[in-house]
């Protein structure tokens, strides 16, 4: 096990968001779950825990009761080089959760991801402030981020 694993705690639907995760993601499995047993806070069968992984990376999911919810601060981003890569994790992870601002969505279990084309750092990050202003500019106005809108506004 890696030294450092970002560990999802939800309220009861760690089974349902771990399903979904491992069937958005290529190269992703359930590597081990419990479950809970009798006298425990959910009833008896109920996922507890799963580690799993997504493209290679470590999750470990927890149902944990309805003191746990997930706040915008912490999201987990998807670095996506073309536009069909954000079209289809935009689609898969927001229905039916949130849409947000500038490729931000919270997906239907309250977890926040970012959905970004690599490019972004490049249009907006630009020395050349006016075009690096106007790509930011676009960016502010949409939710799905579009690149070759990115890219016009950039070019001005």
């Amino acid at each position: 096990m890696p030294k450092i694993t970002t560990f999802l705690t939800y309220d009861d639907q760690a089974e349902a968001a771990v399903t979904l995760y491992t069937s958005v993601f290529e190269n992703s499995r359930v590597v081990s779950e419990s479950h809970y047993g009798e006298g425990g806070p959910f009833p008896a069968g109920t996922l507890m825990s799963a580690s799993f992984e997504l493209d290679g990376q470590p999750f470990l999911a927890l149902n944990g009761g309805p003191s746990f919810s997930f706040a915008q601060g912490f999201s987990l981003f998807i670095d996506c080089e073309t536009q069909d890569e954000i079209d289809y994790y935009w689609e898969k992870l927001s229905a039916p959760g949130t849409e947000g601002q500038c490729g931000w969505l919270v997906d239907p279990f309250g977890v926040s991801w970012q959905v970004i084309p690599r490019i972004l750092n490049e249009l907006i990050g630009d020395p050349d402030r006016e075009k690096a202003g106007r790509a930011i500019q676009a960016m502010l106005g949409m939710q799905k981020l579009v690149i070759a809108e990115l890219q016009a506004a950039h070019r001005g």
